[in-house]
């Protein structure tokens, strides 16, 4: 359950993102800011299956 709800928010925020754009409301250029914190989304991933095995 946990996993879904986490999937969930990142799709919406990724989401939320590309409309921001699209819509002009933010000229944040997506692919710049993945290939930039590309390291933090591993390292979240690895801290989310670490703490998922306890269960």
């Amino acid at each position: 359950m946990r996993s879904n709800l986490v999937a969930a928010i990142v799709l919406i925020v990724v989401g939320l993102f590309l409309l921001a754009s699209n819509l002009g409301w933010t000229n944040m250029n997506l692919g710049r800011l993945i290939l930039t914190w590309w390291p933090v989304i591993l390292v979240a991933v690895g801290i989310g299956l670490l703490f998922g095995r306890g269960k």
